[in-house]
């Protein structure tokens, strides 16, 4: 439970009893899912965000984009427009959102497209020319009108769902119990020096069924930053004083990157996905050296005032341990 909403824990049970009641009529077949005869891969999460789904994402596109044509859906959090929308060349953050920009940008070839019904996303992706062989599913573990056929559940290392529990007083969107449809559990945002003792006794704690394998990863952080059409050495960049804009769910992973690399900078923080105001923009421009995370940039880098002076920095997924056992599950998946 999150200290700050304690006062809010006796509307859990409301939220407990909508989820449950929606999660039974789907398990009695009232409310019906769509199956479909190709691969779909659902990356998702039981709380509202910071678990790490955008650069996991990114993982499987590289993983899989090699030999088959891949398509991710994602909902488009935040944008202006409505319905099924397909990521082009010129599209910006406000049309399609700022993560599935950040896919369309960073993979090309891949088809990125948002729709908040996903069922209307897949039929629309269908008639793409080529049709993608491979859908990812992006942030959709709860909209269960589709029934992707592997199930990636994301949790934090250091917040766990097994240690919050549901809205408003915590952060999860359905019952811990909900973890029962996932087909891989993977505790992401981990010290990549965590034990194997610990490991396992995040394992207990966690209580995969018998069915569910959890592998856990860490983030690695780049060692260039890059602008629009500039890339430079981050240790060339830590030289002088910055400011860090983040408007993201869980920033303390970087902000304690950085400060280990004894970086000098002001700290701006927003919410996750914000949309800066004017006013905002204007505080922000003001700095002579801006840096951001990549989703951010993909709602700055149009920014007239913070041209030549905006950076991101990269974040990479690295598993602990036992990433060629994960990759082989996937690739057993789509093989089916």
């Amino acid at each position: 439970m999150k200290f700050s909403r304690k006062f809010l824990w006796p509307l859990v049970p409301f939220y407990y009893l909508g989820s449950l009641t929606i999660k039974k009529l789907y398990d009695w077949g009232i409310y019906k899912s769509q199956s479909y005869d190709f691969p779909i891969i659902c990356v998702g999460n039981l709380s509202v965000g910071g678990t790490g789904k955008s650069p996991f994402v990114s993982y499987l596109i590289e993983l899989l984009q090699k030999d088959k044509q891949l398509a991710t859906l994602s909902r488009g959090y935040k944008r202006s427009t409505k319905d099924f929308q397909l990521a082009t060349a010129n599209s910006t953050a406000l049309e399609i959102g700022d993560e599935p920009l950040q896919f369309k940008v960073t993979h090309p070839k891949t088809i990125v497209a948002v729709d908040a019904n996903r069922k209307n996303g897949i039929n629309q992706l269908l008639t793409h020319k080529p049709a993608p062989e491979i859908i990812i599913l992006d942030d959709a573990f709860q909209h269960r009108k589709v029934q992707a056929g592997f199930q990636i559940l994301l949790t934090a290392y250091y917040n766990r769902y097994t240690n919050d529990c549901m809205l408003p007083a915590g952060d999860l969107r359905e019952p811990i119990s909900a973890a029962a449809r996932a087909t891989i559990i993977i505790v992401t945002k981990c010290p990549l020096d965590l034990s194997n003792s610990v490991q396992q006794k995040i394992k207990k704690q966690l209580r995969p069924l018998a069915h569910q394998k959890v592998y856990f990863t860490g983030i690695t952080y780049a060692e260039d930053i890059y602008g629009t059409h500039t890339k430079i050495k981050l240790t060339h960049f830590l030289q002088d004083s910055f400011c860090l804009v983040t408007g993201i769910a869980e920033p303390a992973p970087l902000v304690s990157h950085l400060k280990n690399l004894d970086a000098k900078f002001t700290h701006l923080n927003f919410p996750d996905h914000h949309v800066f105001s004017q006013k905002e923009l204007d505080k922000i421009s003001t700095h002579k050296r801006v840096l951001t995370t990549q989703k951010d940039f993909m709602r700055l880098q149009h920014v007239t005032a913070l041209k030549n002076k905006l950076f991101y920095l990269p974040i990479s997924i690295q598993f602990l341990n036992t990433e060629e056992d994960f990759k082989q599950q996937v690739f057993d998946f789509i093989s089916d």
